[in-house]
């Protein structure tokens, strides 16, 4: 295909903010779904699903289906991918948010292993993995969307407002959860993922308003789209699919040793401390939103990559001392850890994500291979919960401190080796009534991605 195609002014793209702001509900809904099973698992699963293991095991297990939702996830970001890229971005948002929808009403509505024995565990992990399939099919159309109805300059403000919508999400699930603590047995962790139902229905009625990407039709039209975009991708591409799971190794490991696992060491080390650990979760998670914007708008004024490095810099630095505040046990430190570790740093790093991904690749491939480099990296960051919980069995906290330290470094070295996108070049390009584009994006040279393609 040809790479070279002409784009809308930069500000005349119709219903821009309709469409980030529709994306970010979905986004929020997925979030809060697919969060809500993280919390549950770390405070409720280990007894409702597996009583009769003892704690750490039973915590162990817990964590072992929270991470099966996430080795579905990559293969929903390549199906959601190809299907994106192949037949447009709207239809995967629409689908993935009902199948998300379905699948958490029925783990509300599951028996427990009380009730119904070894079919409860079964029945868990099998819904489990419909949450990650959908979850991962999500993403790519979500972001993709808003990155393509953007205008060129506000691309990293833009494309950041889906990713607002995670750590709103998560708010709203921990709130759930922290509502419905005091109801008694099933029903505090029940009511929740069946009150996830109302923000199903408006995600859909949001979603189903929205016009397809502007980016996507010009590549139709134009006879851009690919047979086979996730092939593609993988032959043309992969480098920068590894890239993209080193930079996100570390957002999303990161965030899950905190808001996950430890939430659970904080709340296994004194129970009375669940409460302040949740509204840490959430009060961090709601500075998030904001954070989230206000990276991704910074990143159009001086690149994606700065701000990035910042963030895994920040996540190396705070590695250790994120134990020793949680260790005191003092409230206000406890919810000071999740300030720093969720509402800053992690959400820099998400801000980041969107448009600095999206512009590693092209139209016609570029929802495939986003997704699937994301979405892999969360298919292993959903396992660290339980490795944590080994580490911590045979060091003690220094063990998950380590594990912080070490996907942090990973991330450095994703960004020393991923070439910025939006750099000086890129933003001294001027802005005209018509705007010559590589793909849709600012003409950059030397990359393997931007050269001209046949058509598979």
């Amino acid at each position: 295909m040809s790479a070279l195609s002409t784009s809308p002014a930069p500000d005349a793209r119709p219903g821009r903010i309709k469409t980030a702001l529709a994306s970010a509900a979905g986004t929020c809904v997925e979030n809060y779904d697919f969060v809500a099973y993280g919390t549950a698992a770390a405070l409720y699963f280990g007894d409702a699903f597996f009583p009769d293991s003892d704690p750490v095991v039973g915590t162990l297990l817990a964590f072992v289906t929270l991470g099966v939702g996430f080795l579905m996830r990559p293969i929903g970001g390549a199906l959601g991918g190809y299907l994106g890229d192949r037949y447009g971005r709207k239809p995967v948002l629409v689908g993935a948010l009902l199948t998300m929808g379905v699948a958490t009403v029925l783990i509300g509505l599951l028996p427990t292993y009380q009730q119904v024995g070894v079919v409860a565990p079964v029945l868990l992990v099998a819904i489990r993995c419909v949450q990650g399939l959908a979850f991962g099919a999500e993403w790519g159309g979500a972001v993709m969307m808003t990155y393509e109805h953007a205008p060129r300059r506000r691309r990293g403000l833009y494309a950041a407002i889906p990713q607002a919508g995670n750590p709103l999400g998560i708010a709203l699930a921990n709130i759930a959860f922290l509502l419905s603590a005091s109801l008694d047995g099933d029903w505090a962790w029940r009511l929740p993922f069946l009150a996830s139902s109302l923000l199903i229905v408006v995600g859909l009625v949001v979603r189903m308003k929205l016009s397809e990407s502007p980016e996507f039709e010009t590549a139709k039209a134009e006879g851009g789209t690919v047979r086979n975009p996730l092939a593609a991708v993988l032959r043309d591409d992969w480098r920068n699919i590894l890239r993209i799971i080193a930079l996100r190794v570390v957002e999303s490991c990161a965030y899950y040793l905190t808001a996950t696992y430890l939430l659970s060491y904080i709340t296994d080390r004194d129970p009375d401390d669940r409460s302040v650990a949740l509204a840490g979760v959430v009060i961090a998670s709601l500075l998030a939103v904001a954070t989230t914007v206000l990276s991704g708008a910074l990143t159009d004024r001086v690149g994606r990559r700065p701000v990035y490095l910042v963030g895994c810099l920040l996540a190396v630095a705070f590695g250790i001392p994120m134990y020793m505040m949680a260790n005191t046990g003092a409230p206000a430190l406890i919810v000071l850890v999740f300030l720093i570790a969720i509402g800053v740093i992690h959400a820099a790093l998400t801000g980041t994500q969107a448009a600095w991904f999206a512009e590693l690749f092209r139209t016609g491939t570029r929802t495939s291979g986003a997704s699937l480099g994301y979405q892999t990296a969360a298919s292993v960051a959903g396992f660290a919960p339980f490795i944590a919980v080994l580490l911590a069995d045979s060091f003690g906290w220094w063990g998950p401190a380590g594990f912080y330290v070490g996907v942090a470094v990973i991330g450095l070295v994703g960004v020393l080796v991923t070439r910025e996108t939006w750099g000086p070049a890129q933003r001294a390009v001027p802005d005209v009534g018509t705007l010559a584009t590589l793909d849709g994006l600012p003409a950059q040279q030397g990359s393997r991605s931007d050269m001209p393609q046949k058509r598979p």
